[in-house]
Parts: structure tokens; sequence; C-alpha cells
């Protein structure tokens, strides 16, 4: 793998199809490699890197593909499951899909012989994000232009509904809350549901539109963050309902939010797509401007590794990757 100086990426990896969305497992699969999953237009790969910022033996980055599992339609959205072992005999891949024709799709592979994937039927409209219970994963929730978040089981029953005043953009489950789960909606507001009595619990407004994105701090429980018109905001939930920072980023309007999952002051947003390049912006809560500034040609999708201050941005025929400062 090179390292790239001329769009000052870090790494690059070369795909074999446009990349629509693009995830690092976010969770801990017992092996050294990282995993990561990243969907085209009809199939998804699954593969593994691994970085010299934690392997003093690797020479920039070790990329590998470990399967391409046939989708049949473009991949939108991808959530991991916690119960993806790569130290288990056999090992087990367990992810989720949502697909422009509204369904969801449970694959569970050992990597060999053993191929499965489920399909879940019931929102009508776009799925928007998606996500697993982040301890057990035995449930899914999805978010949808349909106007609900619905959580679902490994069998595809639904287990609970929620009703939305807009479309829902994101949604998030953190471990250390269990039994609350973030929705984001178009119309700028935040909602927290308890997942018992299934009623909203808190919610935090933007006070603009279109909120596009939004993520749970992994590290900090308090803090949510979001993009919503040409601005990034961030909340701290105990203080206030509106967000206590927010700065304009991206000229022609921001398009995703994600915390770093190593720091709860570092984040990255990025625009839209624009004629020729997307922007990646990597912020840090200390410093006025971005810390980092990277293109893409016509990059979708954002992610960030599990241990290392690295994220990852999709594109055409190629994955970007960028290393930044803590």
């Amino acid at each position: 793998m090179k390292q790239d100086s001329t769009r000052n990426t870090s790494y690059t990896v070369d795909c074999e199809d446009y990349v629509h969305v693009i995830k690092f497992n976010p969770f801990d699969s017992g092996d050294t490699y990282s995993l990561i999953a990243y969907g085209g237009n009809n199939y998804v790969v699954v593969g593994t890197c691994r970085f010299q910022e934690e392997d003093a033996e690797v020479e920039g980055m070790q990329y590998k593909t470990l399967r391409t599992f046939h989708h049949g339609i473009r991949v939108d959205a991808i959530a991991w499951s916690p119960e993806t072992r790569l130290d288990a005999i056999p090992p087990q891949i367990r992810f989720c899909t949502a697909a422009s024709d509204r369904k969801l799709r449970l694959f569970t592979s050992d990597l060999q012989d053993k191929n499965e994937y489920k399909t879940f039927d019931g929102h009508s409209d776009y799925i928007n994000d998606l996500v697993f219970a982040p301890n057990e994963g035995q449930e899914i929730a999805s978010v949808s232009d349909d106007h609900t978040c619905r959580v679902w089981d490994l069998e595809g029953n639904e287990k609970a509904h929620f009703v939305l005043r807009s479309s829902g953009m994101s949604v998030c489950w953190h471990p250390e809350e269990a039994f609350k789960l973030m929705v984001a909606e178009k119309n700028g507001t935040i909602r927290f549901y308890d997942l018992i009595t299934q009623q909203a619990i808190l919610s935090l407004e933007c006070e603009q539109t279109p909120l596009m994105s939004a993520d749970w701090c992994l590290k900090n429980t308090f803090k949510i963050g979001a993009v919503a018109g040409n601005d990034w905001l961030i909340w701290d939930i105990t203080h206030s309902s509106y967000p206590q920072d927010k700065r304009p980023v991206h000229v022609d309007r921001a398009r995703l939010f994600r915390w770093s999952r190593v720091n709860e002051n570092l984040f990255a947003t990025t625009g839209y797509p624009g004629k020729t390049t997307t922007q990646l912006l990597v912020h840090h809560l200390g410093h006025p401007q971005p810390i980092l500034t990277g293109t893409a040609s016509v990059g979708s999708g954002l992610t960030w590794h599990r241990t290392l201050p690295l994220c990852a941005v999709g594109g055409d025929h190629k994955i970007f990757f960028w290393v930044t400062e803590m």
C-alpha cells in the first residue's frame, strides 16, 4: 500500500468499484488486524487492515480482502455486529446492510462454507442508517425517510417502532447506555428513546436544517455532535438542549459527522460530493481551525479506526485513509 502525498492521504486502497459506504468494525474482534467493510453497487467487501502507526513491522499499511459478498443492489449503509469474532473457530463475520430497495440484509459467514443472509422487510422508504445493539448484538435499529425508527431482532421481527416527525438520518446506540437509542431527524431534532418504556426521554434542537448526520461520542456519553446546513454543532446534554458550540465548515452543506473513537475532542465532517472532490475536515475542540483538510474524488462514507486517530472515506475505485494527531 503506497503513501499518497498528492491528495495528502496517508494511504489508499484500490477497489473494483465505486465505494458508496465504508465502516471499520467498532468492536474488538479478537484479532490484531482491524476489520473494515465497504459497499459498492452490488456487493460488500470485508477486509483486514494493519497500520505502521500500531505495528512497527508494518511498512505503511497492510490490507487484505477476506471475502466479497454478493449483494445484488447498491449498498447504502453497513453496521457491524459485536458478535463478529476472528479468534473463534471457525471465525464469525456478522454485519447488516441497508439497500436502495428499502430492505435490511443480515449477513453471517464463517469465511468458508457458511454464508447466509436474511432479509428484513418493513420500511416503506429509503433507509438512512442502522446500528447493532452494542453489547450483545441481538437487535438492530434502523431509521428511514418513512419517518420511523424500527428495532428488529435477528430474525427480522419488529420489536419496537418509533414514529418520527421527519426523515430519520442517524441512529446511535451507546455501549454504556444500552437501554437508550439516539435518533437524529432531518428537521433538526435529536431525540433519545428509552427502549424499556418505548418513550422519548430527552430532545436536542439544532435550530437549523437540514440535519444530515449526528453521532454519540463513545468517550463521553454527554457529548453529541451533528452537521446541519453548513455547520457542525456540539451539545453537552448536561447543560442545555441547544448546542454549546457550532461553526460553519462546509460551503456547500455538510454531509457526515463522526466522533473519533479514541478522543472525545476529535471528530471529522465531510461536505457534499462536489463536481470533482469531497472535502474531509478533521476538527479538534481545542483548535479554532480544522487540524486536517483532505479531499477525495467524489468521496462517500466516513469511518474512524477503533484504536487509532485514523479515518477513512470511500471514493471512486478507492478507499482513502488519513492519519491525524491526537
